[in-house]
C-alpha cells in the first residue's frame, strides 16, 4: 500500500513535443548531414531582364565538388540566416528587426490603454455576432495573401487580434488560424501575386494571366473551405474550452493576452481613440506602401518606428515610460525574431552545401514522360517536397519554373497549370512548414506549440489537399 502511495505521488514525466528552437536546429542539422551523402551539383544561371534577377538554365545541371558542412557550420547557419558574415548582405535581419520593432510598437499602444478600451468596447457590439468576424477578417487577409503575397506583413497584426478574438470567446488556436490561413489561403489561390504568380509565370515564359481562372476557383474553394473549418472548430471552444487544443493554457493566454485589468473598465477617451485610429492607419499606410510605393521591410519598420513616436506624443506618455513600454514590447518579440533567423540557416545550409540544385535535378529527371494527369500531380508533390527546403515562394519560382515549367510541353500540359501546381503547393506546405519564419513566428506570438498546430492542421491539410489535386487533375484532363 506505502508502494502504491509513493507511486501515486511521484510526478508523471509526459513526453514533451520539442520547442520550435529544438525543431528547427535539429532541421539545420539534418540538412548539414545531407551534404555529406547527397551528391553536390548546380545549374548554371543566367540573369533574366525581365525578371531583374539570375534564374535557372534548363539542362545545365552538372555535379560539382561537394562542399559538406560541418559543426562549424550548423553553429554559424542561424547567425549566416539573418546576414551573411562573408559579404555583410541581409538575409533575414530585415525581417527580425521588423517584428522587434513591431513589437515594441505595440507595447507603446498597449501602454496607452487603447487597445484595452477599445476592445471592451467592440465586445459590447460584438454580443451575439461574433463568428462573423472570423470569415471577415479571413476575407481581408487572403485578398492581401491572393494580390500581394501577404506573409511577413502578417506578423504585425497578432498582438492586435488576438486579444480580440480571445476576449470574444475564443482561443488564441482561432486568432492563429484567422490570420495564417487567412492570408496563407490567399497566397494559396494567388491572382496577381508579383512574389508568386507574376514571378513564376515569366519564369515559364508566359503571362500570368494565364490560368486565372482556374486559381479563382481554388481560391474560392479553399477559402471557404478553411472559413468553414475555422468557424467550426472557433464555435466548439466557445460552446466549451476543453475543445480547445490548447485548454491546458487557456486561462493562462487570458491572462497573458488581455492582462490583470478587465477592458471593459477602461474609458475609452478622447485620446484613445485618436490612438487606435493612428494605429489604423498604420497598417493602411504599410499596405499602401507594399502595393503602391515598393516598400518593403526596411521602409515598413521605419513606418512602425515613427508610428511609435508619434502615439507617444499623443497619448503623452513621457520620455520613461515611452523607452519602458516600447523596450519591454520589443522584448516579448526577441524569440520570434530569434526563430526567423534560425529558420532562414536551414536554406543557408542547404544552399552552402550545393544539394539545393540536386534535389531539383532529381525532381526534373522523375516527370519525365509521364500522362497528362500523371505529371501535374508529381508535379504538385515535387513542389510541395521542394517547398520545405526553399518555403519562400520567389525564390522556389525562380529556382524550379525555368526547368520544370517547359517540361510542361512534352506531357500535353499547359505551362500556366505547372505555375499554378507550383503555387498551390507551396501556399499548403507553408501553412505549417517549420522551415518559414512567418509560421514559427505566428506560432511563438500566439503561444500555439507547433505539434498542437499541426494537430488542429491535419484534417485542414487533407480537405485542401483534396481540392487541389481534384482541380489540377481536372485542368489536365480538359487541357
Amino acid at each position: 500500500m506505502d508502494n502504491a502511495q509513493t507511486s501515486d505521488n511521484k510526478e508523471v514525466k509526459r513526453f514533451r513535443f520539442p520547442t520550435a528552437f529544438t525543431i528547427l536546429f535539429s532541421l539545420t542539422i539534418l540538412a548539414a548531414v545531407m551534404t555529406w551523402f547527397v551528391p553536390a551539383g548546380q545549374y548554371e544561371r543566367e540573369f533574366d531582364e525581365s525578371l531583374g534577377r539570375e534564374v535557372t538554365v534548363v539542362g545545365s545541371y552538372q555535379e560539382v565538388a561537394p562542399n559538406p558542412q560541418n559543426a562549424w557550420d550548423v553553429l554559424m547557419a542561424p547567425i549566416a540566416g539573418l546576414y551573411d558574415p562573408a559579404t555583410n548582405v541581409a538575409n533575414a535581419i530585415d525581417v527580425a528587426l521588423f517584428v522587434l520593432i513591431i513589437g515594441g510598437f505595440i507595447g507603446v499602444v498597449t501602454a496607452t490603454g487603447a487597445i484595452d478600451a477599445g476592445i471592451g468596447r467592440a465586445m459590447k457590439r460584438m454580443v451575439g455576432h461574433e463568428k462573423w468576424i472570423i470569415p471577415l477578417l479571413m476575407g481581408l487577409f487572403a485578398l492581401g495573401g491572393s494580390t500581394y503575397g501577404m506573409a511577413e506583413e502578417t506578423l504585425a497584426f497578432y498582438m492586435l487580434l488576438i486579444p480580440i478574438i480571445i476576449a470574444a470567446g475564443y482561443d488564441s488556436v482561432t486568432a492563429v488560424a484567422i490570420i495564417l490561413l487567412g492570408a496563407g489561403v490567399g497566397v494559396l489561390g494567388s491572382t496577381v501575386n508579383a512574389f508568386a504568380t507574376v514571378i513564376a509565370s515569366d519564369a515559364a515564359g508566359i503571362p500570368f494571366t494565364e490560368g486565372l481562372v482556374l486559381r479563382l476557383v481554388i481560391l474560392a474553394l479553399c477559402f471557404v473551405a478553411t472559413v468553414l473549418y475555422v468557424m467550426r472548430y472557433a464555435a466548439r471552444v466557445r460552446r466549451s474550452h476543453d475543445a480547445s487544443i490548447v485548454s491546458d493554457q487557456y486561462e493562462a493566454d487570458r491572462e497573458y493576452f488581455l492582462s490583470q485589468r478587465d477592458a471593459e473598465t477602461l474609458p475609452f477617451t478622447r485620446t484613445r481613440k485618436l490612438v487606435l485610429i493612428l494605429f489604423a492607419c498604420t497598417f493602411i499606410i504599410m499596405v499602401w506602401g507594399v502595393l503602391a510605393a515598393g516598400w518593403w521591410m526596411g521602409e515598413m519598420t521605419a513606418l512602425f518606428l515613427a508610428s511609435s513616436l508619434v502615439v507617444g506624443v499623443v497619448s503623452r506618455l513621457g520620455e520613461v515610460r515611452f523607452v519602458d513600454s516600447f523596450v519591454g514590447g520589443a522584448k516579448e518579440l526577441l524569440g520570434v525574431a530569434l526563430i526567423i533567423g534560425l529558420a532562414r540557416g536551414i536554406v543557408v545550409i542547404m544552399d552552402a552545401g550545393l544539394v539545393t540544385d540536386t534535389l531539383l535535378h532529381w525532381s526534373e529527371e522523375r516527370v519525365s514522360g509521364l500522362s497528362s494527369v500523371a505529371f501535374i500531380n508529381v508535379m504538385y508533390w515535387l513542389q510541395v517536397m521542394m517547398s520545405f527546403f526553399v518555403p519562400s515562394s520567389s525564390g522556389l519560382a525562380v529556382m524550379s519554373m525555368p526547368v520544370l515549367a517547359p517540361m510542361a510541353d512534352f506531357a500535353g500540359v499547359g505551362r500556366d497549370l505547372v505555375v499554378t501546381a507550383y503555387q498551390s503547393a507551396n501556399g499548403l506546405v507553408n501553412l505549417i512548414n517549420p522551415t518559414f519564419a512567418v509560421v514559427m513566428g505566428a506560432l511563438a506570438i500566439g503561444r500555439v506549440p507547433y505539434e498542437r498546430w499541426l494537430r488542429f492542421m491535419w484534417p485542414l491539410l487533407l480537405i485542401l489537399t483534396v481540392i487541389i489535386i481534384a482541380c489540377l487533375s481536372l485542368a489536365a484532363l480538359i487541357g
